[in-house]
């Protein structure tokens, strides 16, 4: 008879399964049998790999099938977010499967690319990076004459658009009254000169929240 699992063996097969679990629910939103990303698998299956990270695991087998699930919970993520920028940009595929397939090369051609589709390519690389920049960092502007009150639909949007980032990555969200006097305090402090724009921005997996002052041109 086998002998009863310990606590941290169910830990670990419930950590496996909830990521099988966020790996079939992905594929199916991008199957489009799910309507909306699976954030909120996301989100516990990332709080649950944070909790055991840095947790003491003091046996070595132990440590190495966790390290085995982390690696693998990372590599999924950035598999994710490799789909849905695809997706943002035009290039969405049926399912996530087929983004880890080794991409094909490219054809060899006979001579030299016409200046006419060489030029096309770079006005395409241009728009791609130009619209992934945009989606990387969101800006929204207030100025001084602008309600930044608790029912103000841009800070609402602001937050939103905060809270959506934090949401993506497995922060935890701030409060709505926290960004709201945070930005009155910031258009009282520098809007008197111009617009004060609030960038959200996500690098190296965290959640960025910059202001910049911008005066107004003489």
């Amino acid at each position: 008879m086998a002998p009863p699992k310990s606590e941290f063996d169910k830990e670990m097969s419930y950590l496996e399964a909830e990521i099988r679990r966020l790996e079939a629910e992905f594929n199916m939103f991008f199957a489009g049998r799910l309507p909306r990303p699976p954030w909120e698998t996301r989100a516990k299956v990332a709080a649950l790999v944070k909790r055991h990270d840095q947790s003491f695991i003091r046996n070595t087998a132990d440590r190495f099938r966790f390290e085995s699930l982390q690696n693998r919970h990372a590599k999924f993520i950035e598999l994710w977010e490799r789909q849905m920028t695809n997706r943002e940009l035009g290039r969405s595929m049926s399912g996530a499967r087929k983004a880890q397939l080794t991409p094909a090369m490219p054809a060899a051609s006979e001579g030299p690319t016409p200046p006419a589709e060489q030029a096309a390519e770079s006005r395409r690389s241009a728009q791609e990076s130009a619209r992934a920049k945009a989606e990387a960092e969101r800006v929204i502007k207030f100025g001084r004459a602008d309600d930044t009150g608790t029912g103000s639909s841009r800070v609402k949007e602001l937050y939103e658009q905060l809270a959506s980032a934090k949401k993506q990555v497995g922060e935890a969200p701030v409060s709505f009254e926290r960004v709201q006097a945070l930005v009155r305090a910031q258009v009282d402090k520098f809007g008197a000169d111009g617009n004060v724009a609030f960038k959200i921005g996500t690098k190296d997996g965290k959640v960025s929240l910059t202001v910049k002052a911008e005066k107004e041109k003489e």
